[in-house]
């Protein structure tokens, strides 16, 4: 038997199934709505699947940006943008594709207001 945790994970799958509906996202606003989602998990999971998803070729690392702000740790953060990767196989996970239509009913009806 093969050591280690196993190459396919649920929580690497939510993540992808997520991925597919932001088409582009940063660890913890990944994070965040995956928690909204799911069964609540630590942010270092999140980190975890991100990395071992960039390795598999599920999960593409597009960008780093630096961005300015006032946060309680300093003056810039470091935020690493994601997106599918080839590897990727999105099955359609009922509970994300509700959250984001939810969540785009929303937007138009506060752009409305």
């Amino acid at each position: 038997m093969a050591r280690g945790r196993p190459t396919k994970s649920p929580i690497r799958q939510n993540i992808i199934e997520i991925l597919f509906y932001l088409k582009k996202g940063y660890g913890y606003s990944i994070y965040q709505i995956y928690n909204e989602i799911f069964t609540p998990v630590h942010i270092r999971s999140i980190y975890y699947h991100l990395t071992k998803g960039v390795n598999t070729g599920e999960i593409l690392l597009d960008e780093i940006k630096e961005e300015k702000g006032d946060f309680s740790w300093g003056s810039k953060v470091e935020k690493i943008y994601y997106t599918l990767g080839p590897e990727s196989r999105v099955s359609g996970n009922n509970k994300v594709a509700e959250y984001f239509r939810i969540a785009k009913e929303e937007m138009k009806a506060d752009l409305k207001r």
